[in-house]
């Protein structure tokens, strides 16, 4: 049995805890420590008074200093608004095609661009704009382009965007579900993607290519061309060049073929100003594939 320790006189008074004999002294904490803990008590009442700091439902307390984060980084890019107002303003009123010309405005538009597509366009075409094709992004760094590739045409396609039901100025095509819709047969559709394959590879079944040339010829020529090579006034695409968009094997052009694709783009006319999107196109025109 352990012997409890014995308490010498003038020994502080013990909180009651004991253990192996060891009793726990309640010794008081320094002056010091305790004054500075009633003012960080103090200080932290008057801090959530003076700044933003109680959360509410959609939002916190915004304090008597009105003060926060939100509005400094606001107030930040308001001021470099203002210092780029003037090239900004050029930018926006240049004509297109001369942007390029000019060595400051191209060099500030590229970079600017390159700025916008991090912030609103790298989500779907990736951060370094090579698409995600099992989605169906376009890769923008390729030379084929559905609406074409020039400096105009890209700023449209970004102005409007692609089949949305917001801009009655929108590109718009669409493919019949050939499949789904029982317009072909799925004799039809097997011969048609073996011949649409081999115009740019080898197909699954050869001995299909050639009734699938006449399938092709009867109900996909219209739009993709006698040639296979696309119509960008229709925003129809080059079969023959082995770039896809949602890929080139056999299952997924069959998909495609069956069910159709109707991949949609927001217009950005409401989103980014005229500048910024005349940057962007800027930038995305001089990667590479650029018209």
């Amino acid at each position: 049995m352990t012997k409890k320790s014995e308490i010498k006189k003038g020994d502080p008074e013990t909180t009651g805890h004991s253990w192996d004999g060891i009793e726990e002294f309640n010794n008081p904490l320094p002056r010091w420590w305790v004054w500075v803990f009633y003012i960080t008590i103090v200080w932290g009442v008057l801090y959530s008074i003076a700044y933003p700091a109680w959360p509410l439902i959609n939002q916190a307390t915004a304090g008597v200093m009105g003060w926060s984060t939100r509005g400094d980084v606001a107030a930040e890019i308001a001021a470099a608004e203002e210092a780029n107002a003037e090239i900004n303003e050029r930018l926006a009123s240049v004509e297109l095609t001369a942007i390029a010309d000019d060595t400051d405005l191209n060099t500030y538009a590229v970079s600017a661009g390159a700025a916008v597509f991090r912030t609103w366009c790298a989500q779907c075409h990736g951060s370094g704009a090579a698409g995600v094709q099992a989605a169906g992004y376009p890769n923008l760094l390729d030379d084929s382009w559905l609406w074409g590739g020039d400096i105009e045409n890209i700023h449209y396609t970004i102005s409007h965007g692609i089949r949305n039901e917001d801009d009655p100025d929108a590109r718009y095509s669409e493919m019949p579900a050939f499949g789904r819709d029982e317009l072909l047969t799925g004799e039809e559709i097997d011969q048609v993607v073996n011949y649409v394959m081999s115009l740019s590879g080898e197909p699954k079944d050869a001995s299909l290519v050639e009734a699938g040339a006449e399938v092709f010829d009867i109900n996909c020529s219209a739009c993709h061309g006698e040639n296979a090579e696309g119509d960008i006034f229709q925003g129809a695409p080059n079969l023959a060049d082995a770039i896809w968009l949602y890929g080139g094997d056999y299952d997924t052009l069959h998909d495609t073929i069956y069910y159709s694709r109707y991949g949609v783009m927001p217009p950005w006319t409401e989103r980014l100003s005229e500048a910024e999107i005349r940057a962007v196109a800027t930038y995305v025109h001089q990667l590479g594939g650029g018209e």
